[in-house]
């Protein structure tokens, strides 16, 4: 049976102290910090994320043919450049996965949180969103845009009648010219009757 001293604790796993091993880490990180200038330094404070104030190039290189040597700069290569990490993506879609994540951001003094709009914000962004959506309602009027559609396919209509006529008048003188040309081959000065008429 059991031994007579009583129950040992049978918990064998191993205890995290987890106070002290965060006190030796903030031990290291401020001796890291001291080593590389010999005073601390203090952590960039990383701003909220915002929108982006300038448009993405994605479509400059579409359809362009670059030759590449080995002394080719980088940002020359082929695929997209990110000037900010120095890296090369090779398509669109991972370029834009780049941008958008968070090591780019990072890079670019930004963290992964947004800023929490307050009640006016979202009512102000509100009214601004329904003066647009009235003044496009203003701007469009039915029986101006069915005038309009006429007039366009009344121009497209014409445009396709000028465009058969010119056709034939091609075709009518180019058989005119082939008629002349074997006429004087086979020795006919033209095909005219030779009857008298009284």
């Amino acid at each position: 049976m059991a031994s007579g001293r009583g129950t040992k604790n049978l918990d064998f796993r191993r205890k995290w102290d987890k106070d002290e091993y965060e006190k030796l880490a903030e031990k290291r990180l401020m001796e890291e910090r001291e080593k590389k200038d010999g005073k601390p330094v203090q952590p960039v404070k990383q701003g909220l994320l915002r929108h982006r104030d300038y448009k993405v190039d994605l479509e400059s290189k579409l359809g362009k043919t670059i030759v590449i040597t080995k002394t080719t700069p980088q940002s020359e290569m082929g695929g997209y450049y990110c000037n900010v990490c120095d890296c090369v993506v090779k398509d669109s879609i991972n370029f834009l996965d780049h941008i958008n994540g968070k090591k780019h951001q990072r890079n670019l003094g930004m963290s992964m949180c947004v800023e929490r709009s307050t009640l006016d914000q979202v009512k102000k962004r509100f009214e601004v969103n329904k003066k647009k959506m009235e003044e496009k309602q203003k701007d469009y009027d039915f029986e101006e845009r069915m005038k309009e559609l006429r007039e366009k396919e009344g121009k497209a209509k014409a445009y396709k009648k000028e465009k058969q006529k010119e056709k034939r008048r091609a075709e009518e003188d180019l058989t005119f010219e082939e008629d002349d040309e074997m006429a004087a081959v086979i020795g006919f000065s033209g095909f005219v009757s030779t009857k008298k008429s009284y």
